[in-house]
Protein backbone atom coordinates (compact mmCIF):
# COMPACT_ATOMS: atom_id res chain seq x y z
CA UNK A 1 0.00 0.00 0.00
CA UNK A 2 2.91 2.09 0.66
CA UNK A 3 4.15 1.50 -2.67
CA UNK A 4 0.45 2.60 -3.96
CA UNK A 5 0.63 5.55 -2.30
CA UNK A 6 4.05 6.76 -3.74
CA UNK A 7 3.45 6.05 -7.12
CA UNK A 8 0.19 8.30 -7.04
CA UNK A 9 1.94 11.19 -5.48
CA UNK A 10 5.28 11.66 -6.63
CA UNK A 11 3.83 12.28 -10.64
CA UNK A 12 2.13 15.25 -9.10
CA UNK A 13 4.91 17.18 -6.75
CA UNK A 14 7.92 18.82 -8.09
CA UNK A 15 9.54 17.52 -5.34
CA UNK A 16 9.64 13.76 -5.53
CA UNK A 17 12.31 12.75 -3.83
CA UNK A 18 11.00 14.72 -0.52
CA UNK A 19 7.76 11.84 -0.62
CA UNK A 20 7.70 9.64 2.45
CA UNK A 21 4.60 7.20 3.65
CA UNK A 22 5.02 5.70 7.09
CA UNK A 23 2.20 3.31 8.64
CA UNK A 24 1.32 2.97 11.51
CA UNK A 25 -1.39 0.31 12.60
CA UNK A 26 -3.11 -0.48 15.87
CA UNK A 27 -5.87 -3.20 16.61
CA UNK A 28 -8.76 -1.71 14.32
CA UNK A 29 -7.08 0.78 12.15
CA UNK A 30 -4.12 1.39 9.97
CA UNK A 31 -3.07 5.22 9.22
CA UNK A 32 -0.78 5.80 6.72
CA UNK A 33 0.91 9.20 7.07
CA UNK A 34 2.25 10.70 4.24
CA UNK A 35 4.62 13.96 4.06
CA UNK A 36 5.35 15.97 0.95
CA UNK A 37 7.39 19.26 0.90
CA UNK A 38 5.77 22.28 1.79
CA UNK A 39 5.55 23.64 -1.22
CA UNK A 40 3.67 20.74 -2.44
CA UNK A 41 1.18 20.55 -0.22
CA UNK A 42 -1.11 22.48 -2.87
CA UNK A 43 -0.93 20.31 -5.74
CA UNK A 44 -1.40 16.96 -2.91
CA UNK A 45 -4.45 19.02 -1.86
CA UNK A 46 -5.94 20.19 -4.68
CA UNK A 47 -8.30 22.44 -5.35
CA UNK A 48 -10.96 22.22 -2.35
CA UNK A 49 -9.30 18.88 -1.68
CA UNK A 50 -10.04 17.17 -4.51
CA UNK A 51 -6.83 15.68 -5.61
CA UNK A 52 -6.86 14.33 -1.69
CA UNK A 53 -9.95 12.94 -1.93
CA UNK A 54 -9.44 11.52 -5.30
CA UNK A 55 -6.00 9.93 -3.40
CA UNK A 56 -7.97 8.86 -0.53
CA UNK A 57 -10.35 6.69 -2.78
CA UNK A 58 -8.28 4.79 -4.59
CA UNK A 59 -6.18 3.92 -1.63
CA UNK A 60 -9.53 3.20 0.47
CA UNK A 61 -10.78 1.06 -2.52
CA UNK A 62 -7.14 -0.66 -2.91
CA UNK A 63 -7.33 -1.73 1.15
CA UNK A 64 -11.23 -2.66 1.24
CA UNK A 65 -10.03 -6.28 1.20
CA UNK A 66 -8.62 -5.81 4.74
CA UNK A 67 -10.02 -6.34 7.71
CA UNK A 68 -9.08 -3.12 9.05
CA UNK A 69 -9.70 0.41 8.64
CA UNK A 70 -7.91 2.29 6.88
CA UNK A 71 -7.00 6.55 6.86
CA UNK A 72 -4.34 8.58 4.60
CA UNK A 73 -3.00 11.60 6.59
CA UNK A 74 -1.59 14.14 4.63
CA UNK A 75 1.16 16.43 6.46
CA UNK A 76 3.68 18.67 5.52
Amino acid sequence: MIELIKTIVKPLVDHPDDVTVSMDEHAKKIIYKLSVNQQDMGKVIGKQGRVAKAIRTVVYTAASKSDKKVYLEISD
